[in-house]
Order: C-alpha cells, then structure tokens, then sequence
C-alpha cells in the first residue's frame, strides 16, 4: 500500500454511491460510532453535506475546507477516514500531481439484521459496549412478531390495482453498501485435506461458510492449522460445521490463549437491577456487596488479594458469557457453593446450580440467595432424618436469614461477615 502525505491543499471530490435514509443515520450513531468513534461519523456526515442538491456529487474542496468544519488535525481527517473505510462505509481514490487529488465514495450502514449477523462488527460492537449495552440495542432493533394466524391476508397486487403501461426504464441510484474487505491466508484446500471424507461433508465449506472462517481467523489471529483443530472439535453428526460451535470454540480458543478476560468478568451488577439504598441492615449490606463488585474482583478476595487461578477464572467466563448470569448473580453462586462445597468451585457442581439459577430467570443477588436458601431447606427435608442426626449439618453462606436473624451471631460468623463487608 502507497504511503501518501496528506497536505492541506490537497483536493477531493466526493461521489454517492448509494442512499441514506434517517434509519442509516441513527445505525450509524447506535452501531458504528462505538466502534469508529464520533469523529469518523461526523467526517462521514460532513462529506455528506458536501454533496450537491441532488446527493448525487460534490464540487472540488480543498483538505483545508474539512479541517475548518471538524475543527480537528489532518492527521484526525486520516484516521477518520481509514476507519469508515475499515468498517465498510467508504472507498478512496488518489491520484498523485502537482496538486494531490482524492475520490471519496459513500457507501451506506448495513442495516440491523446485517450488522447484528456479521461476524466481525458483531463482536467488535460487543467488546467496545459491553454485555448490558449490547443487550439494550439487540432489543432495540428486534423484529416485531405478531400473531396472525387468525387473520386472513387481502393485500392486492400491482396488476389489480394499476393498469400496464410502456414506461421507458430509469436506471435510479439504489442502496450499496461494501463488504469487509479482509486478506487471508487461511489455506482451505489444506483444511480439506486434513479432515477425513468420512467426517466432514464436502458440502460443509461452502462461500458462506469460508467467509465465517476468515473472519474468525482475522479476529482472534488463527492459522489454518489451528482452524483445523478447531473446525473438528465444531462438527455435526452430519458431518457440517456448526457455525455457533465455531464460534465459541474460536473464542474461548483465544481467551485461553491470550489470557486476556472478556470486559464481562470485570463489570459489577447493572444499576436497573441494583436494590434500592438505604437498606443498613447486614442482609443489606452483603446485597451491596455482591451487587457492587465484579465476579473477578469477588473470587480474587476469596484468594485474600491473590490472582485467581487459570481455571477459576475460566469457569467465570462460562457463567457470564456462556451462561449470561449477571455479575451479582455470579458472585451469590462462588459465595454459596464455597460454603457449601468445602471451599471448592467443583465445575459439575457450579454448572449444575447456575444452570437451575439461570432456567429460574434469577436475575438479581436478592433472587439468587433466597433461592439458595430455599433450595437448601428443600434438601434439608427431603434427607432422612435418621441418617441426618447422625451426619454434622454442612456449613451454610453467613448470608442465610437464620443466620442474620439471631440477636447474636458466633464469632466465626461475625468473622466471615466481616471478611465479606471488608471487600
């Protein structure tokens, strides 16, 4: 790739290449300038204006002209401009000459179903918002299913309504837009060849499916050995690749891999699902607790200040992405199956009760530990109460009513309560 410096004098011209409508302005604000940052959106709006009456193209202006509008450096216009046309919503042209000269065509947004099935924007969205965030938008943009089965369709077609005419035929700007435009070294014959016959359908890597593999590759950094590795463990009894298998497995893949933590496991309890203040009583207080601090920050206090372990921290990622428990929820279930599981996070057992948790809709730390409790009393009747005398109760979370009800509570669980507000 040329490296061209980019001087004020230097000029441009812009060309439409599509339409925009009022739905693609606010795609652009919701979905692409959490990724591009508002100053690409506000580049890209600007050439926009630049157009003429009829959006169709620009007059010449000069490099000056767009610094006096953004107010912002040439070098801001550059990387602005690199990343629309990283995202897909514009393409350059230069021509070298005593005066440099630029073509600048607009493409338009995806739409919503686009962008939220494209597999590259899709998680880059969710890494720069966040889980409560993206979740908001999804919702956002769902599609409105109404029932109709009782309804019978009388809509009328074209040629009941209107009469043919001989009209001669315009040929009219319609909506483009530009796919991602990524260079890859993924080698598919040799993934082929590395995958017995007997086990992957040759069907299974059709155009589709290809550009799923090069998108993953290109963002979690794979080669075409390790894409195999991957592509096996994501097979179907029908020899197809599953395509959220495989993204999962390119995920976790990566996580393992580079050690780094999905933002999740660092974020507390979302305020719309925080208790109201003002509760000083010491249930109320151990609620504020779970509610603001992170599942990360909460199982490192269990290590007393030390770095949880490798596979502590990857049960995390199960319950918060995989699981989508939320961050008080998480930190109810390492407090509860500590106490109850000998101070071990047995995976089995943890997945066991997140799953009962999560099919129970707990989606609060006030939910979650009254169904603790009342899962425990639950177990508690249905033992034999023969064998129960003769077995010593099992230790219960310091935050059990039973507990915080006393007038007076032992000093192991005055301890364990204060160790619990200390965080």
């Amino acid at each position: 790739m040329k490296l061209v410096t980019l001087l004020p004098a230097d000029q441009y011209v812009v060309v439409n290449k599509t339409i925009l409508t009022e739905i693609d302005k606010k795609n652009l604000i919701h979905l692409y300038e959490p990724i591009i940052g508002f100053g690409a959106v506000s580049f890209y709006l600007t050439l926009w204006s630049d157009l003429d009456r009829l959006e169709i193209m620009s007059r010449d202006f000069t490099h000056h002209h767009l610094m006096s509008i953004l107010k912002c450096s040439l070098d801001a216009i550059k990387q602005s401009r690199e990343a629309l046309e990283a995202v897909g919503l514009m393409k350059t042209y230069f021509k070298e000459g005593d005066i440099n000269s630029y073509v600048y065509e607009l493409y338009s947004p995806l739409s919503a179903s686009e962008f939220f099935n494209n597999p590259i924007l899709n998680i880059v969205l969710y890494n720069n918002v966040g889980d409560e965030e993206y979740n908001y938008l999804k919702k956002m943009y769902r599609k409105v299913n109404i029932d109709l089965k009782d309804y019978e369709d009388i809509t009328k077609p074209m040629n009941e309504v209107f009469e043919p005419t001989s009209m001669p035929v315009v040929e009219a700007r319609s909506r483009e837009t530009l796919p991602l435009n990524i260079e890859s070294d993924i080698d598919f014959d040799l993934i082929v060849s590395s995958i017995p016959k007997g086990i992957l359908n040759e069907k299974a890597i059709n155009k589709r499916m290809k550009e799923l593999i090069i998108n993953l590759a290109f963002i979690y950094d794979l080669d075409t050995l390790k894409m195999v590795e991957l592509i096996r463990a994501s097979l179907n009894e029908r020899g197809g690749i599953d395509r959220d298998t495989l993204r999962k497995n390119a995920r976790k893949y990566y996580q393992f891999k580079s050690g780094n933590l999905p933002t999740l496991v660092y974020r507390t309890q979302p305020e719309y699902l925080k208790t109201p203040t003002g509760d000083a009583s010491r249930k109320g207080r151990i609620i504020g607790v779970f509610e603001n601090t992170s599942p990360y920050d909460f199982l490192k206090s269990k290590y007393h200040g030390a770095n949880p372990t490798s596979r502590d921290l990857k049960l995390l990622e199960v319950l918060m992405i995989d699981l989508e428990l939320n961050p008080a929820v998480v930190n109810v279930l390492i407090d509860y199956v500590l106490k109850k599981n000998n101070n071990k996070l047995s995976v089995n057992y943890v997945e066991t009760i997140a799953g009962q948790w999560k099919r129970a809709g707990v989606k609060t730390a006030r939910e979650a530990m009254e169904l603790a409790e009342k899962e425990h009393k639950k177990m508690q009747k249905s033992s034999d109460k023969k064998v129960a005398k003769n077995i010593k109760e099992a230790p219960v979370p310091v935050w059990f009513d039973k507990n915080l009800e006393k007038a007076e509570i032992s000093d192991e669980e005055a301890k364990e309560l204060e160790e619990l507000l200390k965080i």
